[in-house]
């Protein structure tokens, strides 16, 4: 898949003090202190649509940028629809005013500002939703069981299928490793700059290990046209694009029948929820994610629901069926029995 280009910023390009002369060496800076390099454009592509908004208003420089303007941007953020009509998710209003908050606290920073207009800026609360879907283990056996086996490629898309159930790693994580990272013999997968560009080692279980030594023998050897290191190769030997991941676990997932939505991500609140349900303590599951906040980890508790059964089952006079039942028909009995 071609790379993006990234969004022009809007300004004189030769103005030290413009938009496009600052951004990119704020970018630059984000750069230097050890930011991923996603996390580097997302900022940019935030500030270019900054820029390109204040250009249409007459600002070119972040100088002239007042709070009222940027209230008037947050605003309109707000208002805005994508294509199909639905507004922009709280969570990605919040990345694009985390951008400008960052970089107006930089410009005041590095003095090429008065005064930060951003400051007081408020970012929206993002709302803590549950996962759209989570499989249940059938469910999810009969993803695993539709990759054709007789061909290289279905062997790769098991072997990726297996490691996703199994470990609940991100689509990118997944797409960027190499083969040093897996260590069949311990059934073990290192994850190199994960989010937050953290590294950690995560336990693949034995079968996703005995699908993965299956791919590597049988059908890696077929994909490769030149060693390049990457684990999961295309029909090209190149490694595949997280966008391309995507669309093929999810055609698996349509393809079996379940009816739910998802691609990667649902495999990865498959495996979290289910080692919840099975009795894992919930900083064991935060170190599989890769999660640095606990919180990020304890939303898999509001969708585990054998635990909550279980107390619910015992606690709650009408939760059972027959002998057990409402309070009023044990009040019956006992007086019939008197």
């Amino acid at each position: 898949m071609p790379r993006r280009m990234p969004e022009p910023i809007v300004g004189d390009q030769s103005d030290p003090h413009g938009f496009p002369a600052l951004i990119v060496e704020y970018c630059e800076q984000t750069a230097v202190h050890g930011f991923s390099r996603h996390t580097v454009k997302a900022r940019r592509t935030a500030l270019a649509r900054l820029a390109r908004w204040l250009a249409e208003r007459g600002v070119s420089r972040p100088a002239e940028v007042t709070k009222p303007m940027l209230d008037a941007y947050q605003r309109a953020l707000f208002h805005r629809r994508k294509a199909d009509g639905s507004p922009l998710a709280f969570s990605s209003q919040a990345q694009l005013l985390g951008a400008v908050r960052s970089f107006f606290e930089w410009l005041a920073r590095e003095n090429r500002i008065l005064a930060d207009p951003a400051a007081s800026l408020e970012l929206p609360q993002e709302a803590k939703r549950l996962p759209r879907a989570v499989l249940s283990a059938g469910e999810a056996e009969r993803i695993l069981a539709l990759p054709d086996l007789t061909t290289p490629l279905g062997l790769r898309d098991r072997a990726m299928l297996e490691l996703l159930y199994a470990t609940g790693v991100r689509r990118a994580e997944l797409t960027a490793l190499a083969v040093f990272d897996l260590d069949v013999e311990r059934r073990a997968l290192m994850i190199r700059e994960g989010k937050g560009r953290k590294d950690r080692m995560i336990p693949t279980g034995e079968r996703a290990a005995v699908w993965c030594e299956r791919y590597l023998e049988e059908a890696r050897p077929e994909l490769e046209r030149e060693e390049n290191g990457v684990l999961f190769l295309t029909v090209t030997g190149l490694a595949i694009h997280p966008e391309n991941l995507s669309r093929l676990v999810g055609s698996y997932v349509r393809e079996s029948g379940v009816g739910k939505p998802g691609s990667c991500h649902l495999f990865r609140h498959t495996m979290a929820t289910l080692m919840l349900e099975g009795g894992a303590d919930i900083r064991y599951v935060q170190q599989m994610l890769g999660h640095s906040d606990l919180a990020s980890t304890q939303i898999y508790t509001r969708v585990s629901l054998r635990k909550l059964e279980a107390v619910h089952s015992a606690s709650h006079p009408g939760a059972r069926n027959g002998a057990r039942g409402g309070g009023e028909d044990k009040q019956k009995g006992e007086e019939e029995s008197e």
